[in-house]
Parts: C-alpha cells; structure tokens; sequence
C-alpha cells in the first residue's frame, strides 16, 4: 500500500483526505500514521501528543483541530469493527508532519506539502476576502510593522501617482496571466 500511495500522481496525503457532511476536509489518524510509515498506531500516539502540546502552546483551541472519532478497520475475513481515531484539521496534520521521524521520506514529502498548501490556502483566503477586509488586514499589517515601513510610506508619499500607475500596469499583467492559464 505505501508504494502504492507514493508513486501516484497524487500526493499521498492528497489521496486520503476525507469531508465531512459539511463539506470540510480532515483526516483520520488512522490512515495518516499509515502514509508515515508507522508500523502501528500506538508508535504513532505520541507524535500526536506532540502535535496536540504544540497546538495548545500556539493559543489554537486544541478541539478545533483534533477530534476524538471512531474510524472502522477491516478485521480477518472480511469483517469491520469500529475504533479510536483522530479526525485531523489540515493544521494538525501539518503540527504531525513536523513533530514525526525527520528521517522518514515521507515525513520530508509531509512537511512540504502541508507547508505549501497552507500557504495556497491563505492567499486564496487573502485573494477572494471582501475589500473591507483586504484594507483591515493591511493595516494591521502596516502597525505593527510601522517604523521599518516609514522610509517607503515617505517615498510613496512622494511618488504616489508614479506607484499608482505601476499598480494599475501590475493588475492588468496579473489579470492577462489568468487569462492566459485558463
């Protein structure tokens, strides 16, 4: 199964993502301590402990990103029965990938992949946010970052139609590239 998980297209974390009824996407412990190459879930337990201390000492509610589930496996001649599972916010999977076996391939795959797509998905969010909330966010941005922006803030000043003319040529490109991709 984990050669097949690997040579896919897919990345393997791709593969076993789940949504719920509402349409959120998580995964389950189970399956995730698999891909990682975990001989057994309970050699993988305290790398989720890790995970859950890490998300606390972050001020993240540990419950938002880690739910107690029963998940159902497949027993001798073809039988089901139900056990305990974690289901897994996007950012516990993340916390996981980086508190597992560093020398584990995989884990490195891991690592990359929930680094990237957490940053695919916090430019989506920045990219289709409300206006109001796109001018917020930058100026949150600008105070608490306020003393090594005030050279540029005086040279906008300065230059601001200059600036304003090279945003507008800037939008345009950037709306021609997605043109061009689609």
């Amino acid at each position: 199964m984990k050669k097949k998980l690997l040579t896919s297209a897919l990345s393997p974390f791709e593969q076993i993502k789940k949504e719920d009824e509402n349409g959120n996407e998580y995964w389950s412990a189970r399956d995730l301590s698999k891909v990682l190459e975990y001989s057994e879930y309970r050699h993988f337990l305290p790398v989720l402990e890790k995970a859950r201390e890490s998300c606390f000492n972050s001020n993240q509610a540990v419950s938002d990103h880690f739910e107690e589930m029963l998940d159902m496996i497949d027993t001798g001649k073809g039988a089901k029965r139900q056990v305990d599972s974690v289901k897994l916010s996007r950012y516990a999977c993340y916390l996981i990938v980086q508190n597992a076996d560093p020398s584990k391939e995989v884990v490195a795959i891991g690592q990359t992949y929930f680094a990237v797509q957490t940053r695919i998905q916090e430019i989506t969010q920045i990219f289709f946010a409300p206006r109001k909330q796109k001018k917020s966010c930058v100026k949150k941005r600008l105070k608490e970052n306020k003393k090594p922006m005030m050279p540029i803030l005086r040279w906008g000043k300065r230059y601001g139609r200059l600036l304003k003319r090279l945003a507008v040529r800037c939008r345009k490109i950037y709306r021609w590239q997605i043109v061009l991709r689609n």
